[in-house]
């Protein structure tokens, strides 16, 4: 009670204490929220508004597919501005809370606080009680469109399947009045087309001279360019007799879409004209980009069909058919396109002039029928010939489905299912298209992908041929290449096939915008568009840490002249931070909360308990190898029965290259914890042994003098500290010595070891000093007799050896007693 009372005054008197300042700057803000407040609830009924007019178009019947779509598009943007409403209150929220902390809670009942406290915090929750009204309309708007996005979603698929299952009565198909109705339809065309043609030959002559010029120009740049920069890729070459697998694919691949793309660039680019000098009108522009659209399908399906069969070139034909089918075939598939171009183009003159349902019957009828009787052609085709000259069918499979589903799209179209027949139709023909130049463009991204793949085309033979690169360095550009062929198929084959099964631009649009903003799952979003914003920075903070790297070392501690193992451990130090924090700033780039990795953390950290302390271990002794730096880069060490140079120290492991150059990855926790001998860790001075031995009975001062002088006499053996030769032992065959001798660099020891022994072995023969040799046992092999065994002679063979052996045994004992009595040995 008493605290909350010293609280209370404390509270009151920062409060009386301020309050001018504080009065106005309360006012202030006050007037600031209010002025929000009444905004975000402005904007809110707006959106509300639109939200109950969207509602009633949704539940009008006549609304088509392309129609729900947007306006389910305008629903999404409305549910988004309604939650950046209620996100605009989130900084003075967090005011009005960390604010009423501030106060503390109130009184108890009975209690008492200061009037300006009390009035403060009514203040502060009159705003907030304000602020949760407006923040909850916003919520409940967004729930509200969620419902009418779902209701959308429903309607859609009663309308797709609703132009699927629709059956329309035949009977007005072929009567007279369905002819009227078709001259009658081809008479408003001509005339409007005519009106058009005279008004903009008068009027808009120049526009339309200049528009038809710049599209022209810009196919020529396309086609010229085109033929200039990939003529081999999409051209095949009648002078190769036998193109390999890639090359025949690459070639039915790019020689599709390439050109495809062009005459795209060219038609669009002509709209784009004829729109910007305003000479298209509003019908007649819907009939150009109609007839535009089918000219570019039909185009690419004999594009297609004519890289994939070639009639003209056998050796480049990717199916293998004979010649005069392939021509047929290429005629059937590109009729088909014909026929179902036409059947657009006439179903959209048909939806802007408001012609009768009979005619669109009859369209869709003979359009179908066609279609089907094409597709019966094609499976009843024998393409193949054997070697006996006999022709042979498609395989089962394929003969039976083609002609089944041409069957399919007749027997619907006569009981009245135009919709279904004209849906079968279209995606045969387009669909199938795409997915078969999609499947090429796949094979040929694999084949390229393969090892040597990338060297066998055209743009790898040239890289071989003007630059340095390696066959390895090849194949990884084939890999690069690999994935980003799949990459654009994917992102140009999807939304072709998406739309032709009766997707909008809108649901891919939206799907995009969801794709790239985030996807929640579950408590998780995941973002396309931030993960490749964090990959990106990552990549670029890697490449800076390299080349800072590059700089520090070469540029700053060379010129320095810094000590190649303390430029090492900068190097790598630097590289590790470096690395670890574009790391940090692409996972925050990416919007991955790092509060979020606690989790990974705690479960990293239970790994390490149970089963990476041998990798921890590592990685901290390496940090210390790095810090303290008991051997450096080139270094001679010893660790146990490994002895060599030391090549490259990381964080887990360190290179050893013995003197066999064999190359040994000891782990840095055994170079820690056990002994550790360095030949070269303060300097490279180092002393060298050699030992020599000579005959009992040589004059020892001699010898001593004659390999002191050998020593000084090298050139590598330094004069301070001065060679030694000690007089180590009484050996039992030999009297001992010692040179002892130091030079600059120990890793020269073995070629001053070297030196030193043939010198010794040069002068003692001069000096007549004898270098002994210990005896070495001979070991006599005894042939065994066949039998019978002579029992004489081996007992005499026995006594002779004790003999001889009784004999070295005393004259072992004779040598010991006089080099007891310090006499030298009788060499007799």
């Amino acid at each position: 009670m008493i605290s909350r009372l010293l609280r209370l005054i404390l509270v009151a008197i920062v409060v009386v204490a301020t309050q001018p300042s504080s009065h106005a700057m309360a006012q202030a803000i006050g007037q600031g929220s209010a002025q929000l407040i009444a905004d975000q609830t402005k904007a809110i009924q707006d959106l509300t508004a639109k939200t109950d007019g969207l509602e009633k178009k949704i539940s009008d019947p006549d609304e088509d597919d392309a129609g729900l779509v947007d306006i389910r598009l305008q629903l999404e943007d409305i549910s988004r501005a309604a939650l950046n409403s209620a996100l605009a209150f989130r900084s003075r929220l967090n005011d009005i809370n960390n604010r009423i902390e501030v106060l503390g809670p109130p009184p108890a009942q009975g209690q008492q606080e200061p009037a300006i406290v009390a009035n403060e915090r009514a203040a502060l929750t009159a705003e907030k009680a304000e602020i949760n009204a407006v923040v909850a309309s916003a919520q409940n708007l967004s729930i509200r469109i969620s419902g009418l996005v779902d209701k959308i979603a429903i309607k859609r698929s009663e309308v797709f399947r609703s132009v699927l299952t629709k059956r329309y009565e035949l009977t007005d198909v072929l009567s007279p009045q369905g002819f009227s109705d078709a001259h009658d339809q081809f008479t408003g065309l001509y005339k409007a087309v005519a009106s058009w043609l005279t008004f903009a030959f008068k009027f808009k002559f120049q526009a339309i001279l200049a528009a038809t010029l710049m599209a022209l120009a810009l196919a020529a740049v396309l086609l010229i360019g085109g033929r200039r920069l990939f003529g081999r890729i999409f051209e095949p070459n009648p002078s190769v007799e036998d193109p390999s697998y890639l090359s025949r694919l690459s070639v039915a691949y790019w020689s599709t879409l390439l050109p495809t793309a062009a005459l795209g660039a060219f038609l669009a680019s002509a709209v784009f004209f004829f729109n910007y000098y305003n000479v298209l009108r509003g019908d007649i522009g819907t009939f150009l980009n109609a007839l535009l659209a089918v000219i570019a399908v039909v185009f690419c399906v004999n594009r297609l069909t004519n890289a994939a069969l070639e009639p003209r070139l056998p050796n480049w034909r990717l199916i293998p058919v004979a010649t005069g089918p392939a021509r047929w075939l290429v005629r059937l598939t590109t009729a088909m396109a014909v026929v179902l171009g036409i059947n657009y183009f006439l179903s959209v003159v048909n939806e802007k002039m408001g012609s009768p349902l009979s005619l669109t019957i009859a369209r869709g009828f003979v359009a179908t029928i066609i279609v089907g009787v094409i597709l019966i052609l094609m499976g009843l085709l024998r393409p193949f010939r054997a070697a006996d000259g006999a022709w042979r069918p498609w395989p089962a499979w394929l003969r039976f489905i083609a002609i089944g589903l041409g069957l399919f799209t007749i027997a619907a179209a006569l009981l009245g299912y135009i919709g279904l027949a004209l849906f079968v139709s279209s995606q045969v023909v387009v669909t199938g298209t795409i997915l078969v130049t999609a499947y090429i463009g796949f094979l040929s991204a694999r084949a390229i992908g393969e090892e040597g793949g990338f060297a066998d085309t055209s743009v790898g033979r040239w890289l071989s041929t003007n630059s340095s690169y390696e066959d390895t360095a090849l194949d990884q550009l084939g890999l690069v290449a690999s994935i980003a062929i799949n990459l654009m198929i994917v992102l140009v084959f999807l939304p072709l096939i998406l739309l032709m099964w009766g997707f909008q631009p809108g649901d891919i649009e939206a799907w995009a915008y969801k794709l790239a903003t985030g996807v929640t799952i579950g408590s998780v979003t995941i973002s396309m568009l931030g993960i490749l914003t964090g990959i990106v920075v990552f990549v670029i903070g890697y490449f800076l840490t390299r080349w800072f790297q590059g700089w520090l070392d070469g540029s700053v501690m060379a010129r320095g002249k810094v000590d190649t193992g303390v430029r090492n451990s900068i190097r790598l130090a630097v590289g590790y931070a470096g690395v670890a924090l574009a790391a940090l700033i692409g996972i925050s780039a990416a919007g991955i909360d790092l509060s979020n990795l606690a989790l990974v953390a705690g479960a990293l950290s239970l790994g390490i308990g149970f089963g990476l302390q041998n990798v921890v271990s590592n990685f901290v002794s390496g940090l210390i190898l790095l810090a303290e730096r008991p051997f450096k880069v080139g270094d001679w060490i010893v660790a146990g029965d490994i002895s060599g140079t030391v090549k490259k120290i990381s964080v887990r492991a360190t290179e050893i290259e013995t003197f066999q150059r064999q190359s040994v990855i000891l782990p840095n926790s055994n170079l820690i914890n056990n002994a550790v001998g360095n030949w070269t860790h303060r300097n490279k001075l180092g002393r060298v042994d050699i030992r020599v031995g000579v005959a009992y009975g040589s004059d020892v001062k001699r010898v001593h003098a004659l390999l002191v002088d050998i020593a000084r006499a090298h050139p590598m053996v330094l004069k301070n500290p001065e060679p030694f030769v000690l007089f180590a032992n009484f050996g039992t065959a030999a009297l001992e010595f010692e040179i002892r001798v130091f030079v600059a660099d120990v890793m020269n020891g073995s070629i001053v070891q070297n030196d030193i022994r043939f010198a010794i072995f040069d002068i003692f023969e001069d000096e007549h000093i004898e270098i002994p040799s210990t005896p070495r046992a001979v070991v006599e092999t005894t042939k065994h007799e066949s039998w019978p065994i002579d029992d004489d002679k081996i007992e005499a063979e026995f006594a002779e050896r004790e003999r001889l052996e009784a004999e070295a045994a005393a004259e072992q004992a004779r040598l010991a007693k006089m080099k007891r009595k310090g006499r030298k040995p009788d060499p007799g």
